[in-house]
């Protein structure tokens, strides 16, 4: 099992290699500049031998994709690809109460998007990455609200302001006729992450600028019911994963909440150790899992 995840600055990196393993990591240079992998080899308790290498790639969604394309090109080039992409990090937690979700929602094929309550954006048209479940989420209902601290694992990854503003609002490029805004991870790997990390499923969103007002933080979560955090870059990594068949995950621990910039409230410190912990439970599960080429477990 081969993993690589991605993550947008040193500290957040740092976080990670600590949770993932106890030893000091090799350190191995991409061919991209800035490009270096800190590589971890932590003894799985069951299958495979497990090897993950953690990337800061950078901030926002083009520095993700570009870092994770770089990594995972080279690692296909030597013939060592990766069965998993992972977008990592903290993030902003819509930490706030939430609007009630208009009604039941049918899940959709994993082809479309998820399928969502009667108000929100369209769903995508174009296929869901290649590590998506054989079925969608249900939206039946908004997704718990979480605190500053906790863990959040993906379940939908949405390019929340890939788009365009109209005099009716904002349009999602999906609703422009081409594109994608959204990638589905395997939905078994998710429940298997949420339930060992105690973490709280939903969407994560990636915006190219952060949240600063409550105006803007109600209307993302109009528009994304069942969304738990922002970030900024995992559908960056997922895009780029996608493009080469790899499943991607995407976990983040909340160092603030989405909404007016607060400094003095921000949790960084304790999020980042939030972080290493999650990982410390997570490398050890992701030693017992292989996967088809559907994204599911075998």
């Amino acid at each position: 099992m081969r993993v690589l995840i991605v993550t947008a600055v040193p500290a957040e990196r740092d976080a990670v290699v600590r949770g993932v393993g106890a030893t000091a990591p090799e350190v191995a240079e991409l061919p991209v500049p800035g490009g270096v992998l800190h590589r971890l080899s932590p003894a799985p308790p069951t299958g495979p031998p497990l090897t993950v290498d953690v990337l800061a790639a950078g901030v926002g969604p083009a520095a993700a994709a570009a870092g994770t394309a770089a990594a995972l090109t080279a690692a296909a080039v030597a013939r060592t690809p990766y069965d998993l992409a992972v977008s990592a990090g903290i993030g902003g937690g819509f930490t706030t109460a939430r609007p009630a979700a208009a009604g039941p929602v049918a899940a959709g094929p994993a082809t479309t998007a998820t399928a969502r309550p009667a108000d929100a954006e369209p769903a995508a048209t174009a296929p869901a990455s290649t590590g998506s479940a054989t079925t969608a989420p249900a939206a039946t209902a908004p997704a718990a609200t979480p605190h500053l601290g906790s863990v959040v694992v993906a379940d939908a990854i949405v390019a929340a302001d890939l788009g365009a503003e109209t005099p009716d609002g904002f349009a999602a490029v999906t609703d422009l006729g081409f594109g994608t805004v959204e990638h589905l991870p395997p939905a078994p790997l998710v429940a298997a992450v949420a339930e060992a990390t105690d973490a709280v499923r939903g969407t994560v969103l990636t915006v190219s600028t952060v949240t600063g007002s409550a105006e803007r933080a109600a209307e993302l979560l109009r528009r994304h019911p069942r969304a738990v955090a922002e970030a900024m870059e995992g559908f960056g990594v997922a895009e780029a994963a996608a493009a080469q068949s790899v499943p991607t995950l995407e976990v983040r621990t909340l160092s603030n909440a989405v909404g007016p910039r607060d400094r003095a409230a921000w949790r960084i410190g304790e999020a980042l150790e939030a972080l290493a912990g999650a990982f410390a439970t997570i490398a050890p599960l992701l030693g017992t899992w292989t996967f088809d080429p559907e994204g599911t477990r075998q």
